[in-house]
């Protein structure tokens, strides 16, 4: 497809990156020179330098002949500006990163109105996606799928855990649930095994089960169980305003760390239902004076990686029930979930699945067959995908092990009527079912179709 992409800041570039690597054409945006110069270095891509909302500009990038147009910049309104530029020119799709929660709010009045195919806000995901961390402190990483009903989660094997040294064929009989290994990462390695695999400990995995089975799991890895109750947030970014709105609405008292002394205040009067502390949070002695050994969650989200990543280390080391860090760049994020010990989010990478969601969407040939929804695991190594199955999926009501299916492909989720199926050989695919597959990233697969051979 044709794309233009408007703003190479950090979710530009990581857009750029995924984009480029499943072969669109790509054109971007930016005023940086320097920047611009650096993406066509690393990457197949066209650059124009100027103003991204000039009709001129725009034309010059080809946006009014594109399929679509996505804009980054740091202002909401500019990038809106650009989505109703480009869909005046004759650009077919828009993409907006609009972080104003009060734009947010009236998203679907913005869609009507410019005619916005989506709104992304990385801060607000993020808020949502550590939101959903917290309830089940004993896993790292938490992605829903059919509606909630199903999840992949990720927990690292301990030695002499239940799952070290467990040949995948003996699971069931070793802890009487349910559940499935659908990816593995060993080192810098990543599997999706098959029943002959046998994990080991210093194994990150990712499991998937019905709720229910996930929520015995967890019990059975001998982790802290209980309500959160209460939360202490270091740094007050946009995404501890989100985040401390859903604890609030949940009944979970919240402490804000945040040594500006202007920012404070701000936030004192946003969040009235919130502690505020006009403190330097990255200081141990503060996370002491400020109470951390009584806290039951720690999420650090400041601007700086490094803090973060410090602040969730001292939380580990006091045994916290749940911490959670904000990292921004890739290799830190890689090195901290090889370790299995942190809940690691990076608002970017969640965007930049929602958007290849809806890329992959608009590339799907059948009208009908919908991409619901797109999680990149193990170091966006293995892509987890679900897809609703309709008239047009091959091999309907077909036993699986009679379909041929790609190698290294795995079908992990039915979703059949509401009921969840973690198939085996005799189940199959009906029409309007809801099916998890996971693949290793770039077998680039936009329907449920693509998954079978010819």
């Amino acid at each position: 497809m044709n794309i233009v992409l408007i703003g190479a800041g950090k979710l530009g570039l990581g857009l750029t990156e995924a984009l480029s690597y499943e072969g669109h054409d790509l054109t971007v945006i930016d005023t940086n020179t320097v920047v611009l110069n650096a993406l066509t270095e690393r990457f197949d891509v066209l650059t124009v330098n100027g103003n991204g909302a000039s009709t001129a500009l725009q034309r010059e990038a080809g946006a009014d002949k594109s399929d679509l147009l996505i804009a980054t910049t740091r202002n909401d309104e500019v990038n809106l500006l650009c989505c109703m530029v480009a869909r005046k020119l004759g650009c077919k799709h828009t993409i907006a990163r609009v972080r104003n929660t009060e734009y947010q709010e009236a998203e679907y009045l913005l869609r009507e109105e410019l005619a916005l195919s989506m709104a992304v806000n990385p801060e607000m995901i993020a808020a949502r996606e550590i939101y959903s961390l917290l309830h089940y402190p004993a896993f790292s990483t938490r992605e829903l799928f059919a509606k909630g009903r199903a999840e992949i989660v990720a927990v690292n094997v301990e030695a002499e855990g239940i799952f070290d040294g467990t040949r995948l064929s003996d699971l069931y009989r070793k802890i009487g649930l349910h559940i499935l290994i659908c990816g593995v990462k060993r080192g810098t390695e990543v599997f999706i095994p098959h029943g002959d695999f046998t994990l080991k400990a210093g194994d990150l995995i990712y499991v998937t089960a019905p709720a229910q089975e996930l929520s015995a799991l967890s019990k059975k890895l001998h982790k802290k169980e209980g309500k959160i109750k209460n939360g202490m947030i270091v740094g007050g970014s946009r995404i501890a305003v989100n985040l401390a709105r859903l604890l609030a609405e949940a009944g979970i008292k919240v402490k804000i760390i945040e040594k500006d002394h202007d920012k404070a205040l701000k936030l004192d009067d946003m969040l009235p239902y919130a502690e505020i502390r006009c403190n330097d949070g990255s200081s141990f002695e503060v996370l002491n004076t400020e109470g951390i050994t009584e806290t039951d969650s720690l999420i650090a989200l400041t601007d700086i990686d490094e803090q973060n990543v410090i602040a969730a280390a001292y939380g580990n080391s006091l045994g916290i029930n749940k911490v959670v860090a904000k990292v921004t760049r890739g290799d830190i994020a890689a090195f901290l979930s090889s370790k299995g010990d942190n809940s690691i989010v990076s608002p970017a990478s969640l965007a930049i699945s929602d958007v290849l969601r809806y890329v992959r969407a608009m590339q799907n040939s059948t009208e009908d067959e919908e991409i619901v929804a797109l999680h990149r695991l193990a170091d966006d190594k293995i892509e987890a995908l679900e897809f609703r199955a309709n008239s047009n999926t091959r091999y309907l009501n077909t036993p699986l092990n009679e379909c041929p299916i790609i190698k290294g492909i795995l079908i992990a989720v039915i979703s059949h009527q509401g009921r969840i199926v973690i198939p085996n050989g005799s189940d199959t695919i009906c029409p309007r079912d809801s099916v998890v597959i996971i693949a290793p990233r770039g077998n680039k697969i936009n329907s449920l179709n693509d998954i079978f051979q010819g």
